[in-house]
């Protein structure tokens, strides 16, 4: 019962994180006049101010503090910070290509980003491919050829969707930095360069001209902080495969909104074909990973992402070091009772004796 209440909770914190990320692919139309960079730039000032409030209602400050002590050498600060412009760019292009006509090309990319990462730890970490995973790669590899062959290349739109994350996660793999410090950081440092881009553009002045931005702007940062709020959830609940096929989710939500609301024609992002085996390849992923759950379920090894989401580095050590220290401070109060009650009997019989 416990596992199913866990698995239940995960799976609706999921398909709501995806839901609210959704959700924010159409805030460019909502703030319109202002431009997708300056929706882009403002989503960052607002996610920066609600992770501060979230950290700070969590009271994890500490956390975060204790793994920037760990970076001391200037090749761990630089492979800290070179992140930060890959997430600016990607979520500068989450915003601004649904009000630029772009829509499908970005949901495309976030198609074929799993097929990516599945492709870098084959190659890169020398991970095992499921015959699945074989066959999903080799779908989307022949719709993706299939474009470039008709058309002579693909829009560098999906590109930059689907090749910008991975370099992303494997410099922050590299550190095992945990993802709410590394986005704490990411924010923090592009944050000026937002501030600067707003007023430079006129953006903070075209806020001020309309009553809705007052409730836009803290709903754009409150969806930021709660979608990545619950997808933490997510992944500490649910099994690891189960919540890798729940992450496509998101990917078919876009695809949805960029037709109906959006109003974009399919053929805008690229051809019938190359969709149809990049949705069958997507399909056999989920297959690869509900086939992983029920194996896994039936061993009666299933288990999440572990690690704290917010903790110093390496996260599971610090746990561990936790329960040794409280387990040798109930040992030291324990003999010390001990000694104590010693004493206070001595101490009784020292004075029976004068007593007497």
């Amino acid at each position: 019962m416990i596992t199913t209440n866990r698995t239940f909770q995960g799976t609706v914190a999921s398909v709501s994180s995806s839901f609210l990320f959704s959700l924010m692919f159409l805030f460019g139309l909502f703030m319109q006049p202002l431009s997708g960079t300056q929706v882009a730039s403002w989503r960052i000032l607002m996610m920066l101010l609600s992770l501060v409030l979230l950290v700070s209602f969590t009271k994890q400050w500490q956390h975060v503090f204790d793994y920037i002590k760990k970076l001391k050498a200037p090749k761990e600060w630089l492979l800290f910070v070179l992140p930060t412009p890959i997430l600016g760019g990607q979520i500068w292009l989450f915003m601004w290509g649904p009000v630029n006509g772009y829509g499908l090309d970005v949901t495309l990319g976030y198609f074929l980003l799993p097929l990516v990462m599945i492709l870098i730890g084959r190659f890169f970490y020398h991970e095992d491919m499921s015959i699945w995973q074989w066959v999903a790669a080799l779908c989307a590899a022949m719709g993706v050829g299939f474009d470039i062959f008709q058309y002579g290349s693909i829009s560098w739109v999906t590109l930059f969707a689907c090749l910008g994350y991975p370099p992303y996660y494997l410099l922050r793999r590299k550190l095992a930095v945990p993802p709410v410090t590394g986005l704490l950081s990411d924010l923090t440092l592009l944050s000026p360069l937002m501030l600067i881009m707003l007023y430079s553009s006129g953006g903070f002045s075209l806020a001020l001209e309309s009553v809705k931005f007052w409730y836009l702007l803290p709903l754009l940062g409150a969806f930021s902080a709660l979608a990545m709020a619950l997808s933490m959830v997510a992944s500490r609940k649910l099994p690891v495969s189960l919540f890798g096929a729940l992450s496509y989710l998101e990917p078919m939500l876009l695809f949805v909104l960029s037709v109906t609301v959006l109003n974009q024609s399919i053929d805008e992002g690229g051809s019938l074909f190359m969709y149809g085996m990049v949705s069958l390849a997507l399909l056999f992923m989920i297959m690869d990973s509900i086939m992983g759950y029920i194996t896994r379920s039936r061993e009666g090894s299933l288990h999440g992402y572990n690690e704290p989401q917010i903790d110093t580095y390496p996260p599971r050590q610090r746990l561990i070091n936790r329960r040794i220290e409280g387990v040798l401070r109930a040992h030291r109060f324990r003999r010390i009772r001990r000694y104590q009650e010693r004493i206070d009997r001595i101490k009784q019989k020292i004075e029976q004796l004068d007593s007497e």
